[in-house]
């Protein structure tokens, strides 16, 4: 199977990504954007934020922010959602990157 053939399309502020992930991982995956996308608009409305990869930050710190206030950020756990949270960060950073390149073009 290629990797292609493990990619997902997902919707992010009305901009459309592809990302690979697992088939066990696919229905969170989809949550996970639709949760980011919500907090994203939610930023850009507020009018205090400018730019997709300032907003999607703030994003991030607020999501992280929530998850450790919760308590999902402690203990044990707290190690294999550290290393998901720096995976997906990067895999952001990667399509913003992705992204910045296409408008330059």
């Amino acid at each position: 199977m290629s990797k292609q053939d493990d990619a997902i399309k997902i919707q992010i502020m009305d901009k459309e990504y592809l990302v690979t992930c697992s088939d066990e991982e696919r229905a969170e995956l989809v949550a996970s954007a639709k949760h980011l996308s919500a907090k994203m608009s939610e930023i850009r409305s507020s009018g205090k934020v400018v730019g997709i990869d300032r907003i999607a930050v703030m994003a991030g710190l607020n999501l992280a922010h929530d998850a450790i206030k919760s308590g999902g950020l402690d203990g044990v756990s707290s190690q294999s959602t550290a290393n998901r949270i720096g995976a997906l960060n990067a895999q952001i950073e990667k399509t913003l990157a992705k992204h910045q390149d296409l408008e330059l073009n």
